[in-house]
């Protein structure tokens, strides 16, 4: 491993060579074979137009625009680009974030400290909102008012209407779902917000960039932005559909006055006046200089001709696993999310969805298993992309053998033992100790995380908090700094 701060300095030729070399271990991010955390449009010269860009504005700084005011006709301009796109009115205002939990983590402190007078503020979502609406309500202690799903996995109207209380500050729903990729009921949803009186955020960071054009060619989605009324915030990323470089957000209001309680100020000190919209003060321009390149570069035919590859990409998935025994579709493939699961619960002769991310994964498909919630059972995410476009039909190919070869090998029988001792855990007992050894039993102990199934068969039947406790120490435990014996 190489010294980050050596004796003395490094040439810049090799320097750039251990980076390269230190990239040969991720996951490929372009190529269509990744399925999760990377957006790629497979469009030729991007890259390299956004680094430029990127370079260009990688040394301003956001934390005073009068500073710098190219930074603020840049996040000025994207804003009214997706004001446009996301139909609100000439009041509509927005800022730019750092990714989409930062974007709902200001939603929810803009609505909590719209009503500075409430003891115990609290948030409604439903129960397939982004995990980043509860780090929301832990950061801001609000309280967070889960609300289950209907079987179609979309957000209930009614029960989302009777879980609003007088100390609600927010009420928030998905365009789409992140898990399952359909779009909750926003115009019903925003409508029982408004009338009590209460905001009501669209949660469309992973998909509001693609709906509106998936809508033009013809999808039969329900509306979900601005011009819905009783819609007061609304955010999207554009590191995602928009396919802008990691990482830009955006968060929107409908006028200035709901925008207001999103900024931090604070004078009482013998420094500058502090007064930030966002959650960081400085906040480099490169990455909204490669978002502004992005955009502009691509246009609005282009994203239609991207969404419509997307969409076409998702329609071969789609019939792909409805024509594999073993697997099934678990949602309807209405927009960029092809969701599965296993026909027969994964039992013996059948398919563990677990065991086929791994076989996927040997064949170079790299997919995110998700765990079972509820009464529902295990998935496979694929976020599916443009680039997926030119490498689908291979994937469907080769979804038939991963699900032979899973077949083949089996579910995962994990060692009784280990399940005893795993039942008998609680999150206050996971100590470093305990953790650095099970991922040595686990085979994770080398960094090798190309076969996964068995830590995932675990993690699957774990409850959440002894999941969560689990994961966080893992985490802890890769992210140390080597010794000088390792």
């Amino acid at each position: 491993m190489f010294e980050a701060l050596p004796d003395k300095g490094v040439p810049g030729d090799q320097i750039l060579g251990e980076l390269r070399e230190l990239r040969r271990a991720d996951l490929p991010t372009h190529g269509g074979r990744l399925f999760a955390y990377v957006y790629d449009p497979a469009l030729d010269g991007l890259d390299d137009l956004a680094r430029a860009a990127h370079a260009i504005s990688a040394h301003v700084n956001g934390l005073d625009p009068t500073a710098f005011p190219s930074l603020l006709a840049m996040e000025n301009a994207l804003v009214g680009a997706a004001v446009k796109l996301l139909r609100g009115g000439p009041e509509a205002v927005g800022s730019v974030t750092s990714g989409g939990t930062e974007s709902l983590i200001l939603a929810v402190k803009a609505a909590r400290d719209s009503r500075p007078g409430l003891t115990t503020p609290r948030l409604v979502i439903p129960s397939t909102g982004h995990a980043a609406f509860a780090k929301a309500a832990h950061y801001l202690r609000v309280a967070l008012d889960v609300v289950p799903v209907g079987d179609d996995l979309r957000a209930d109207p009614a029960a989302m209407a009777a879980a609003i209380t007088p100390d609600t500050v927010l009420v928030a729903a998905s365009a789409p779902s992140y898990a399952h990729g359909v779009v909750d009921p926003i115009p019903e949803i925003a409508a029982a917000a408004a009338a009590r009186g209460v905001r009501f955020h669209v949660d469309a960071c992973f998909g509001g960039w693609v709906l509106p054009y998936l809508s033009r060619l013809g999808a039969d989605l329900p509306e979900f932005d601005l011009a819905v009324p009783g819609v007061t915030s609304i955010s999207v990323d554009l590191h995602k559909y928009a396919y802008a470089p990691k990482g830009v957000s955006l968060l929107l209001h409908r006028d200035e006055t709901l925008r207001l309680p999103q900024y931090f100020a604070y004078a009482d000190w013998p420094g500058y006046t502090m007064i930030n919209p966002v959650i960081s003060s400085t906040r480099s321009g490169g990455p909204i200089a490669a978002a502004v390149a992005t955009l502009r570069t691509i246009g609005d035919a282009g994203y239609l001709e991207l969404a419509e590859r997307t969409r076409r990409a998702v329609a071969v998935l789609a019939e792909a696993v409805a024509a594999t025994d073993g697997v099934r579709l678990f949602a309807p493939p209405e927009t960029t999310v092809v969701c599965l699961t296993a026909d027969d619960g994964g039992v013996d002769g059948g398919v563990d969805l677990f065991v086929l991310a791994d076989e996927l994964a040997a064949r170079g498909w790299h997919t995110q298993p998700q765990m079972a919630f509820g009464a529902l059972p295990a998935t496979v995410h694929l976020t599916v992309t443009a680039a997926v476009s030119a490498t689908v039909h291979e994937f469907a190919a080769d979804l038939a053998g991963a699900v032979a070869a899973a077949r083949a090998r089996g579910p995962v029988r994990l060692p009784e033992p280990l399940i005893e001792a795993a039942g008998a855990l609680t999150p206050e007992m996971v100590t470093p100790d305990l953790v650095a050894g099970l991922a040595e039993g686990l085979g994770l102990g080398g960094g090798d995380f190309t076969r996964m199934a068995a830590v995932n068969s675990l993690l699957n039947v774990t409850p959440p908090a002894l999941r969560e406790a689990l994961l966080t120490g893992f985490l802890s435990l890769l992210q140390r700094p080597a010794t000088a014996t390792e």
